[in-house]
């Protein structure tokens, strides 16, 4: 609850800031203090968390256990190491750098409620204050017409999905006469499911398979990905998504657990569906901004493996994909915005050019592909381990396995690109040593989290 009110209230503090201060290295400071006193507080509400069980708030609308306090350390973590990486980079976009930054604080606000929720209602409020920001973000380069057609395109989108939520939430209501989410779980049962719940779970999954870019709610994510801000992007794919997926997650298990006969087929199949397009259309992209766009939806798929496995196991898994693919695709995005030419030649001789900026990048593409030693794979072993414990999908994973082999080829063509092509990239801006360090230890985070993955899993199990 701290964590929920200081994030308000430091979203707050950077809108005044932008009116009083107008140095943009001095705003960026500010936000990076702030940011850190927020980890702080996540840091010292979970030492001081009751350990006698979850603690519940405003009429049973917030359930506040040790996994959501870890989940929100973590992920102000990723933001704080974002900040580090990319935060910089934000004064480029234009001239409300505070106003972004304050965006980013209620983006984490919303996801803080996503991993709290205890009630339907609150869960939508979580995604709309979660989701609103983003719209804005998308459209902050108002020089760019490609960033104001994101912004449309994603807010036009949003809505539409934020109608299909209301509709799923209304029609579960209406079937179990509770907004709660452990109400729903004792009042609904599998044997006698009133077709209306069905229907609502239906349109509740279509809305949350759009806010995490599942196929085939997946169309919006390339153009709006590629036409927001660069350092916008990063954020919008890593800490945003794994927000949502907690919410996914906590909703299907807590809530829909004991009916996922009825749901797991078809999430089963869009699963699926999301690995394959994902995975085969990054192939033939020629921009690496838009492969990481596509990117995303195959993490995705792998993501939607722990919302299928209703057992202890998945919530470890999400929690370590979350961090381990936050961690390397916003250390992807810090190697990208240094370059100015986004395609695959703009990659040529940048090993020769800039060895560290090479390397760097080489590690968090391994780790995306799932290479050995890294975040990565450890984060695929324990969904796909979760999802073999639940049985009945052995199909799915092998399937999984032949995507992640495809992956390969689109990572390593940029590895290819650097390390054996000859060409002079040029840089957006140089690459001081204070960022050589943030990246090499980025690296070394990567590599930690594929070598004792048991350190990000917390102690809440």
């Amino acid at each position: 609850m701290k964590a929920i009110i200081a994030t308000t209230v430091f979203g707050v503090i950077m809108m005044f800031i932008g009116l009083m201060v107008d140095n943009k290295k001095t705003v960026t400071a500010l936000a990076g203090l702030l940011f850190v006193a927020l980890l702080g507080v996540n840091i010292y509400e979970l030492c001081y968390a009751p350990v006698d069980g979850p603690v519940v708030l405003f009429n049973n609308m917030l359930r506040i256990d040790k996994l959501a306090l870890w989940f929100n350390m973590l992920m102000t973590g990723c933001t704080v190491l974002y900040i580090m990486l990319i935060g910089k980079e934000v004064r480029k976009v234009g001239s409300h750098v505070a106003e972004y930054f304050a965006l980013m604080f209620f983006i984490l606000c919303g996801i803080y409620l996503l991993s709290t929720y205890n009630t339907l209602l609150m869960l939508f409020i979580g995604i709309e204050i979660m989701s609103i920001p983003q719209y804005i973000l998308a459209g902050s380069d108002k020089k760019n017409l490609k960033s104001s057609e994101a912004s449309l395109k994603y807010f036009l989108m949003g809505s539409f999905s934020t109608g299909m939520l209301l509709m799923g939430i209304t029609l579960l209501y209406g079937a179990a006469r509770s907004f709660n989410v452990m109400e729903i779980a004792g009042i609904l049962n599998s044997d006698n499911l009133n077709p209306l719940a069905l229907a609502g779970i239906m349109f509740i999954m279509v809305a949350l398979g759009f806010k995490v870019s599942a196929a085939p709610m997946h169309t919006w994510t390339p153009d709006v990905y590629d036409g927001t801000p660069t350092p916008f992007t990063a954020y919008m794919a890593t800490v945003v998504k794994a927000g949502a997926f907690f919410a996914f997650i906590k909703l299907f298990h807590g809530a829909l657990g004991n009916l996922s006969v009825h749901w797991s087929m078809v999430l089963a199949i869009v699963t699926a569906a999301t690995l394959l397009i994902g995975n085969v259309t990054a192939v033939f992209q020629q921009s690496v901004k838009r492969m990481l766009a596509y990117s995303s939806i195959a993490q995705a798929g792998f993501m939607l493996f722990a919302v299928l496995s209703v057992n202890g196991m998945a919530w470890q898994a999400i929690t370590i994909y979350a961090v381990a693919y936050s961690v390397a695709t916003i250390g992807a995005f810090a190697v990208l915005v240094k370059l100015k030419d986004y395609t695959y030649d703009g990659f040529n001789g940048l090993a020769k050019k800039n060895p560290l900026l090479a390397f760097a990048a080489t590690i968090f593409l391994f780790s995306l592909a799932g290479i050995p030693l890294t975040g990565g794979f450890m984060a695929k072993y324990y969904v796909l381990t979760a999802v073999v414990q639940q049985g009945n999908l052995l199909w799915l994973v092998i399937f999984a396995l032949l995507m992640a082999a495809i992956s390969v080829y689109y990572y390593f063509r940029v590895i290819i690109a650097m390390y054996f092509k000859e060409g002079d990239p040029e840089l957006t801006s140089e690459v001081t040593p204070a960022d050589k360090v943030l990246l090499f230890a980025t690296c070394l985070l990567v590599i930690l989290l594929g070598v004792m993955p048991q350190l990000f899993t917390g102690n809440w199990m």
